[in-house]
């Protein structure tokens, strides 16, 4: 089947990532994505990973608690590359050539980030990394993939849940929260929904970059929705 979607983003949690244990990385997660991820590289699609890093550090709790925002932001940032190696690694595993770009440079560890390397990256089949947020306080990792994602030219992005879709409450709080299968950008800022946080929903809108909700955890529901399958929520213009 020729996928709907041929370059995308995938945007991950730090908190997805730890699964039950509450903290760190669950590695028994991270091959569940990978697996998830090899899936879709098979049909030829490029993919984009943004991972955030709450499973690690969270800066906004920090400096509700008196840090300094800045060094906070900085420290989250980090935890997101420790989450992007792990990634990184099980993708390899599974014989995936991936690539960690940093905003942060580190060379050690990762490639700095430049737009046109990334697109080389992809146009050659790896799965690219963007690690490390956007590189500047203040501005979450939700921002960093509507960044990424219109810089690299992606058709959709691709938002991760543990929910399957946007409802009008946390339907894990609200069992007759109602689900919405399309909702527009306006909406979710008027509706103040936690799709992705308001900076990040407008950069979607102004660039008419569609997102779609969707159920981390379902098996093959990113394969689902590349191939056109409808899947999640979709929020668009």
């Amino acid at each position: 089947m020729k996928p709907k979607y041929k370059r995308v983003l995938l945007k991950l949690s730090g908190e997805a990532l730890m699964g039950e244990k509450g903290y760190g990385i669950d590695q028994k997660i991270v091959q569940f994505i990978s697996k998830e991820i090899k899936e879709v590289s098979s049909l030829g699609v490029q993919l984009a990973v943004v991972i955030g890093g709450g499973n690690i550090f969270r800066g906004l709790e920090a400096s509700s608690e008196g840090m300094e925002r800045t060094t906070a932001d900085y420290m989250g940032m980090l935890a997101t590359v420790l989450n992007a190696l792990a990634l990184q690694n099980a993708l390899e595993h599974r014989g995936i050539p991936t690539r960690v770009l940093s905003a942060i440079e580190m060379r050690e560890l990762a490639e700095p980030y430049i737009r046109r390397r990334a697109m080389r990256h992809l146009e050659k089949g790896r799965v690219v990394i963007f690690a490390a947020g956007t590189g500047n306080p203040y501005f979450t990792t939700d921002t960093a993939a509507a960044l990424r994602a219109m810089e690299i030219g992606a058709h959709v992005i691709l938002k991760a849940t543990k929910v399957d879709g946007v409802y009008s409450s946390d339907p894990l709080k609200a069992p007759r929260a109602k689900k919405f299968p399309e909702i527009t950008f306006i909406d979710v800022l008027k509706k103040g929904l936690k799709v992705m946080d308001s900076t990040a929903v407008s950069l979607c809108m102004d660039n008419n970059l569609p997102i779609i909700v969707f159920n981390l955890m379902g098996k093959g529901n990113v394969k689902k929705i590349i191939e056109g399958k409808k899947v999640g929520t979709l929020v668009r213009g």
